[in-house]
């Protein structure tokens, strides 16, 4: 391992296209995002890495002191507290130990120090821009330790990887096809994103997914045809319908009704979930800026999408 001081840094993401069906081959619309995380690493004298996570507003909100034992049998580490974000942090870099015999093999210590930009219950991607960069640092592939940890698509690795919009599509025994796109919008100031005031664990809405069975065919092509069209796409109007006709088969997909449906009825424009329904971020396509008609029903992030698109 280099000793020497050294950065990382990921982009966040945001899925537009083919949620939950991405896992089974349909091709994504993904963009990287302004907001992202960064992570220090600087050798120290000790047996154990020092560990401090700072959130967007500059504070500490976790801190951790992991010994570390390079055996023959493996990587130990101990940490003096017991806490899920420990243990998975242990398992990360245990997984990396397994991607490369070399990683810590030294028992040499480092203080390592992440900063994020955004606010972690957003879901731009806390987790993906972390196994990045470790990944980075570690000299490992970060898709297959994000396979050895979270599991996924793996479209925000992509993004963390790309600074332009990309089109992810997973290939059977086959690295996934990322493809750089020209996703530039006429009328991109007439999207916003809103946060819709939780977290969404990614995790459980893949395994619900999976267990409502394989999507077909025909609906992983009406999917790729939709990111196909929204990449062109020449007026709101179109992206609008576009946005409609993807809710709609999702909705079908997962057995659950769009959000439009359920909470914003009345929104003259259209809203589609991103990601994992049910939480995160919404995308608005309005011809009015529609900041005081979330705002009056609760919901205080609202974010122009060139604020928030890389």
């Amino acid at each position: 391992m280099n000793k020497t001081s050294k950065t990382y840094r990921s982009n966040g993401k945001l899925l537009l296209t083919a949620e939950y069906a991405v896992l089974d081959g349909a091709k994504a619309l993904a963009i990287p995002t302004k907001y992202g995380q960064s992570l220090e690493v600087n050798a120290n004298g000790s047996n154990s890495i020092h560990w401090k996570s700072y959130n967007e507003l500059g504070e500490i909100w976790y801190e951790e002191q992991l010994v570390i034992k390079s055996t023959l049998s493996g990587l130990h580490v101990t940490a003096k507290s017991d806490n899920q974000i420990t243990e998975r942090l242990i398992e990360i870099l245990k997984a990396i130990r397994e991607l490369n015999s070399e990683f810590l093999d030294s028992n040499q210590g480092y203080t390592i120090t992440t900063h994020q930009d955004f606010n972690r219950l957003w879901g731009l991607g806390t987790s993906s821009t972390l196994i990045n960069n470790l990944a980075d640092w570690a000299n490992v592939d970060a898709f297959q330790l994000l396979e050895k940890t979270f599991g996924g698509s793996g479209y925000d690795i992509a993004c963390a990887q790309h600074n332009y919009p990309i089109t992810f599509q997973l290939q059977q025994h086959q690295t996934p096809l990322i493809e750089l796109v020209d996703f530039q919008p006429s009328f991109k100031q007439q999207l916003y994103f809103v946060y819709l005031n939780q977290k969404q664990n990614s995790r459980d809405g893949i395994s619900a997914y999976k267990k409502l069975g394989k999507v077909n065919l025909d609906v992983i092509k009406q999917i790729n045809s939709i990111t196909k069209s929204m990449i062109v796409c020449q007026s709101l109007s179109e992206f609008q319908n576009l946005v409609d006709t993807h809710e709609n088969i999702i909705s079908k997909l997962i057995q659950q009704s769009p959000i439009k449906t359920r909470i914003f009825a009345d929104f003259n424009g259209a809203v589609k979930s991103l990601g994992a329904w049910g939480g995160d971020f919404v995308l608005v396509a309005s011809e009015d800026n529609p900041t005081d008609y979330f705002n009056a029903k609760g919901y205080e992030t609202v974010i122009p999408y060139e604020a928030m698109v890389l």
